[in-house]
């Protein structure tokens, strides 16, 4: 029950930061800059609709997905072309990497389950 617990608990993480991404482009002022604005959103709708399912049945292959989700919002300011962005290429960067650190403890969690004895 105990990794159960520790587990839901980074995808409470998941969920927050997906809320935090959702809404940064008005937080952070970034909402003219369609690019930046449109992967914000929708990447912290996508990450936001997998941690509520992953909180009510988890699901190894969502925490990959998660775990993608990171490492696009990391590389999008580059794939993308919103360098230039200070704000908005910092938001995702920095949150890009807190979903991979997130994700990549539930993965750890679920596969070393031994780890909690």
């Amino acid at each position: 029950m105990k990794l159960m617990e520790g587990r839901k608990g980074q995808d409470w993480i998941n969920l927050v930061l997906a809320i935090c991404l959702f809404i940064s482009p008005w937080i952070i002022g970034f909402t003219a800059e369609t690019t930046p604005a449109w992967n914000a959103w929708v990447a912290g709708f996508v990450l936001g609709a997998l941690a509520l399912a992953t909180l009510s049945a988890f699901a190894e292959w969502e925490e990959w997905a998660n775990l993608v989700i990171g490492l696009w919002l990391i590389v999008s300011p580059w794939l993308l072309g919103f360098m230039a962005s200070t704000n908005a290429m910092a938001t995702h960067v920095v949150l890009g990497v807190l979903v991979v650190a997130a994700s990549a403890w539930a993965v750890w969690d679920f596969r070393h389950p031994h780890a909690h004895a």
